[in-house]
């Protein structure tokens, strides 16, 4: 069965509240965390357990101090991956978070390198689509995200290759026009040395000057594919985080009896 909040440490289960308070929008980003006291008043719990609780909140990102003030609602900076889009996409109709906006950099026929050759499953120098876009919040550069698509795609869906926001992003788009559902996908999270000049990858072309940091240093990526439900892979994706960006997942887990 599962979880049973009431079940969780007190500070824990008064730190879930106040965080799920800051997801649904009831807390705001620099709103005032309730205080020590205020939470002993509350909640009838002891000194140690309501200090605890704002710890919790600054360790997950949720919480900042602030001198003079006392403890502020935040969001993490963390990154919303293309599998997290395609959740999304299929639940809410769009694939964005509250507040996220994204720029289209490119959208053309690119001839496969290996990397994306081997992806794909095709021959190295076929001509395949490239769409690269950064998605932007309130803080910034959240994500550097370049993806990969067959040729024979960009001929069946010829807005892939339009510098445009997609009505339906990639995902929703393929599905409509070729009934190509994406149903499996492989993440993998690495470090890897940021690209300058597209002499350097051309995959992905000046990545450096848009992430704001010198060609070379080495930076966070999430790396996406994805299969059709004919077992044919539709997609591959690299996103490079924006700095001070961290990757993280939520997930409920159950426990049997």
């Amino acid at each position: 069965m599962a979880d049973n909040p009431r079940a969780m440490a007190p500070y824990r289960r008064i730190a879930a509240q106040i965080r799920a308070g800051i997801d649904s929008g009831a807390i705001r980003p620099g709103d005032r965390i309730p205080s020590v006291r205020e939470i002993m008043r509350d909640e009838g719990v002891s000194t140690a357990t309501a200090t605890r609780v704002a710890a919790v909140l600054r360790a997950e990102g949720y919480a900042e101090s602030v001198p003079g003030i006392g403890t502020l609602a935040c969001l993490p900076k963390k990154i919303t991956a293309g599998s997290d889009r395609l959740r999304m996409l299929r639940v809410n109709g769009n694939g964005y978070r509250e507040g996220e906006r994204v720029e289209i950099l490119d959208a053309s026929l690119v001839p496969a390198s290996e990397e994306v050759a081997d992806a794909l499953e095709v021959e190295e120098g076929a001509s395949v689509v490239r769409r690269r876009r950064a998605y932007y919040d309130d803080g910034g550069l959240v994500t550097l995200s370049t993806s990969w698509l067959s040729g024979e795609l960009g001929r069946a869906v010829p807005e892939l290759l339009i510098a445009e926001p997609l009505p339906r992003m990639t995902f929703g788009l393929i599905e409509d026009r070729t009934g190509r559902r994406a149903v499996r996908r492989r993440d993998t999270v690495a470090i890897r040395p940021v690209p300058g000049d597209a002499g350097d990858l051309g995959d992905f072309g000046d990545i450096a000057s848009v992430l704001g940091v010198e060609s070379g240093t080495p930076a966070l990526t999430m790396t996406n594919l994805y299969w059709d439900q004919h077992g044919d892979v539709t997609e591959y994706a690299v996103d490079f985080l924006g700095p001070g960006r961290e990757l993280s997942a939520d997930h409920g887990l159950e426990q049997s009896s």
